[in-house]
């Protein structure tokens, strides 16, 4: 297996001394790279996601493109529910769809553990990315309890996680035995990630903001700590990110995290207050800038990188994923601007 270990970004996560500040972008490895959408023409998501051929051609193709310090596993957090036996589907424009929500004790029963079997196809990937990216180190993911619960409670995408909160404060035994499962799910499909090569977790809570701190910490800390947990013992730095997360910043990071992400909302600076010593942070350029001209990306870029200067570990991304109509070529540009600037 190539040795990772020196690569600038995996030295940011563990804060330790860099060459440059290391960057990758969230959605990487997708919808806004042209040779993506030549490669996916009429291949579901799913099925590109239990292609290993796929998943290693999807994955490289940003660090070619874009020269990135890491590479993320092209996957979904549906993956693992999917892998044993959830009735669902990803709707193109509509996200992750359930057939049968779970709103009862009686719909937990299909949410058994994640065997090793189930996650073939994912542990193949993984290996052959591995072998193709060389010094780059891979970032494998699993999408957070809450956030697969929203989907498996509502059905679908919410804006409002009505019938989420409803379950959660009206049935806390059936949410914590709900979470409880999924917890066991996301941490196996970490694992077997991990045990196939990747150097890296992101733990994704992209509902997560829809709480309040309160409630995170009673209804959800406890589960993502047990998903970050079940791989602590592999070694491996373990990045936590939620959207819309800057009031829950401290306690995403006493889930476990050795990285905390950061969505655009909240200055890196001051985030490092919030979050307190002891972690990297990984962020945070909002999205949607790089959609300005390049005068004000760079000006935007250059902001972020001067409010983590000071900072014992950063790794430079955006406030959440790239955007479909995003101009590749920008992204590359912003690559070469923070290796440029950070250079030590």
């Amino acid at each position: 297996m190539p040795d990772t270990s020196a690569s600038p970004f995996l030295r940011a996560c563990r804060r330790e001394p860099v060459p440059h500040t290391p960057v990758w972008f969230m959605r990487q490895a997708g919808r806004s790279l042209p040779e993506y959408r030549a490669l996916r023409a009429g291949i579901p998501m799913l099925a590109a996601c239990r292609t290993p051929d796929l998943v290693v051609e999807i994955t490289l193709q940003p660090v070619r493109r874009h020269g990135v310090d890491a590479a993320i596993l092209f996957s979904d957090i549906v993956v693992p529910l999917k892998a044993i036996g959830v009735d669902l589907d990803i709707k193109p424009g509509v996200g992750p769809v359930i057939a049968q929500p779970i709103r009862s004790r009686e719909g937990l029963e299909v949410l058994r553990p994640l065997e090793p079997p189930d996650g073939a196809a994912v542990a193949e990937a993984v290996r052959s990315t591995v072998a193709e990216l060389g010094a780059t180190p891979l970032i494998g993911f699993a999408g957070a309890p809450f956030t697969l619960a929203s989907y498996l409670v509502e059905g679908g995408p919410s804006r409002g996680h009505e019938r989420t909160k409803a379950l959660m404060y009206g049935d806390p035994d059936l949410w914590h035995d709900l979470l409880g499962r999924l917890a066991v799910i996301a941490g196996a499909f970490l694992r077997i990630q991990v045990e196939a090569g990747a150097c890296a977790v992101q733990l994704f809570d992209s509902w997560a903001g829809a709480l309040s701190e309160v409630d995170y910490r009673r209804y959800v800390l406890p589960h993502s700590a047990t998903v970050l947990a079940s791989v602590a013992d592999l070694g491996v730095p373990r990045i936590h990110f939620g959207v819309g997360t800057g009031e829950l910043l401290a306690a995403m990071a006493e889930a476990g995290a050795d990285v905390v992400g950061v969505d655009f909302r909240v200055p890196l600076d001051e985030a490092a207050r919030r979050v307190g010593p002891g972690c990297a942070l990984q962020g945070n350029l909002d999205p949607a800038v790089t959609f300005a001209p390049w005068p004000a990306v760079e000006e935007q870029t250059r902001q972020v990188l001067d409010r983590g200067a000071g900072l014992a570990g950063h790794i430079f991304n955006l406030g959440h994923g790239v955007l479909p109509e995003t101009d590749p070529d920008v992204l590359a540009r912003i690559v070469d601007l923070v290796h440029e600037v950070s250079a030590r």
